[in-house]
């Protein structure tokens, strides 16, 4: 009785084995031959921390919605998401920036532009372009009694908002 028992099982896993690869090849076929999508795109990138490199990363529109995190670099941010990663290469970004001494609040108000590519996983296909714009509000540290331009700010948000054309 036990031999037939474990002959069902195996019987039964191979079955169920063989059912999930079949699925899988369709789905995975599906999605190769899926015809790209076009459309407008939305991120949000935000930050507590002016010496992390990494920041928490949301996008949302006509083409995906997905979360993950942002890997900062000076001209191109990494963009890593449960189903792959991008590339966002992004300009130096103009706008104004004021810091008051008395207070020692920074406040910071760019805009720019980017473009997307290098994709991978999900995202291999992934092009587009578009605007940000990035608002800081961080309050220095003191030393000695007076502001520091130089140390880490004791308090910090940022916020980038994004948006233009993707196609994946």
């Amino acid at each position: 009785m036990l031999k037939v028992r474990n002959r069902l099982l195996a019987a039964a896993g191979a079955a169920i084995a063989a059912g999930a690869i079949a699925v899988s090849g369709v789905a995975a076929a599906g999605a190769a031959s899926r015809p790209a999508v076009s459309g407008t795109e939305s991120f949000q990138i935000m930050s507590t921390s002016a010496t992390s490199t990494t920041s928490s990363f949301l996008a949302h529109g006509a083409v995906f919605t997905a979360g993950g995190v942002d890997h900062s670099g000076s001209k191109t941010d990494t963009v890593v998401l449960s189903g792959g990663s991008f590339k966002v290469t992004h300009s130096k970004g103009t706008g104004t920036q004021s810091f008051n001494p008395t207070t020692c609040l920074l406040t910071i108000n760019m805009h720019g532009t980017y473009t997307i590519s290098g994709g991978t996983g999900t995202y291999a296909t992934i092009s587009g372009s578009g605007k940000y714009q990035i608002s800081i509000l961080a309050i220095g540290q003191k030393s000695g009694g007076v502001c520091s331009r130089t140390l880490p700010p004791s308090t910090f948000q940022q916020v980038i908002k994004a948006a233009g054309t993707a196609s994946l």
